[in-house]
């Protein structure tokens, strides 16, 4: 294994670009990681900066990924799973385990902002890298929209328990769930709008503040809620079977998403090639950890079939077991500065995405154009994040969750694929961080990931189905002939 810190060398053989061809030689076409890597941070008018070193990068893993699952999406996956959700979160967690190692591998060897789509650019063509970009799109900008519906929620907690009123359903929740649009969804996404807009600097120190709020309140929980245990809330463990449980897991896998969000952040890190895997394998331990932890005290202190339909679950628990509103109130603050910090870190994510994609021709010049003064990408961050503030305003959280969960485990699969390629086509390329029992741990990874994927429902598939169609149909409009390779060819 190479030293941490390691940078690609300068004399090493670069990779030939793939000569020009027929159809199937433009769809293969790869981008050399030599020329990733030297065009990291450029974009039009301005570059991004360097700001961030392994601690914000922690953070910002941290940020888009704790929460979502306990603090939102736990009050879905209960009901599949019963108290065996516990053991839904550990396969989940086992799940990303082995895409997180592929994912700490890659970005140590190619620390640029386009994360999976970017590494799938070096390894698989260019079709393949904008399959991966739109599930990435999907995965995002959609999860952006099903963590912000969840806010909500938390936020009439805290404002019935302080000011005695929530904001009536009519404007609280999404058509389909008995409202007919839902403001606080919308308005926590335009918040974060407005901290990117400032800069990744001051972005990344907001939300190292709200990370250490929600896990101060997630510790808050396990020890309020420990008292209210009953042991016969545990059984039956697993009342539906292993189907419940994996079923559980699928969904649940949406909130181990923000793992790779230190990824994104790959041009505007101190040190990349050290610090993107540190930060990776840093937070999907410390965030797998609580997430069981929280899940063990919250079925234990409550019968799973009270779980169904509540997005607010944690503060319902509090309020049960001490019977006083002012620790569910507390809870409530906590998740709503915790929730607000991943559609903060993940609505960051999607823009540095799109940022790469632009930057490459697939995607129009718009959302790679950098502000002089902040050195952020500016128009691609009120894009982004009008669309997903809607999206949230519109759609139901279990559709969206479900969404996302398929895009993510998509990209996560040719990430495993792509290490392999990578270490087969480029054997001699520095790494400053290798996966173990190679291609075994990646061949793994593959797997779970296809598994969870047949574990989701038909009317998610048929959603992904059609995403996938619409983005094939935008690649050959647009990316064939806009792909900056493509133009270099003419």
């Amino acid at each position: 294994m190479l030293e941490h810190g390691a940078a690609p060398s300068a004399t090493q053989q670069p990779e030939p670009d793939p000569p020009a061809g027929g159809l199937g030689a433009r769809l293969m076409r790869r981008k050399p990681v030599e020329r990733l890597v030297a065009e990291g941070g450029q974009g039009e008018g301005g570059s991004l900066r360097r700001s961030m070193g392994v601690w914000q990068l922690t953070m910002i893993s941290i940020g888009a990924t704790l929460g979502t699952g306990i603090f939102v999406v736990l009050g879905e996956a209960v009901p599949d799973a019963g108290p065996a959700v516990v053991v839904s979160f550990v396969i989940a967690g086992l799940t990303a385990l082995f895409s997180a190692l592929s994912y700490a591998e890659l970005a140590g060897t190619i620390p640029v902002s386009g994360s999976s789509y970017s590494y799938a650019y070096a390894t698989l063509g260019e079709l393949i890298a904008w399959v991966c970009g739109w599930c990435l799109i999907l995965e995002y900008g959609v999860s952006v929209a099903a963590v912000a519906v969840g806010w909500g929620e938390y936020l009439n907690e805290l404002l019935d328990g302080t000011l005695g009123f929530t904001i009536p359903d009519v404007l609280a929740a999404p058509p389909g769930d008995g409202g007919v649009f839902n403001l606080p969804a919308l308005l926590v996404v335009l918040l974060a709008m407005a901290f990117l807009l400032g800069g990744a600097k001051e972005s990344a120190r907001a939300n190292t503040v709200m990370v250490g709020v929600k896990i101060a309140a997630l510790i808050l929980f396990c020890g309020v809620a420990f008292t209210g245990i009953r042991a016969g809330n545990y059984t039956p463990f697993m009342p539906l079977g292993m189907a419940g449980v994996s079923a559980a897991g699928a969904t649940l896998f949406f909130s181990y998403i923000g793992f790779d969000a230190a990824s994104t952040a790959g041009e505007e890190a101190k040190n990349p090639q050290r610090d993107l895997p540190r930060a990776i394998m840093l937070s999907l331990i410390i965030v797998t950890a609580l997430y069981c932890l929280v899940a063990a005290v919250a079925v234990g202190a409550l019968p799973w079939k009270k779980f169904s339909g509540s997005e607010a679950a944690l503060a319902s628990i509090m309020k049960d077991v001490t019977g006083q509103s002012f620790w569910a109130v507390l809870l409530a603050a906590g998740a709503v500065v915790a929730i607000a910090s991943v559609v903060l870190t993940v609505l960051y994510g999607q823009t540095r995405i799109l940022f790469a994609m632009s930057r490459d021709g697939l995607v129009p010049k718009v959302f790679s154009t950098v502000h002089a003064r902040t050195g952020a990408p500016r128009a691609n961050t009120v894009i982004v994040s009008l669309f997903c503030g809607v999206l949230a305003a519109a759609i139901p959280l279990g559709q969206l969750a479900d969404a996302t969960s398929i895009g993510t485990l998509f990209a996560f699969a040719l990430v495993n694929i792509a290490v392999i390629v990578l270490r087969r086509t480029r054997p001699t390329m520095p790494r400053t961080f290798r996966v173990p029992l190679s291609p075994l741990f990646p061949l793994i990874g593959f797997a779970l990931c296809l598994w969870m994927m047949g574990s989701l429902q038909l009317v998610t598939w048929v959603v992904f189905g059609a995403w996938m169609a619409l983005g094939l149909v935008l690649y050959f409009a647009y990316g064939l002939r806009r792909s900056r390779l493509a133009t270099a060819e003419k």
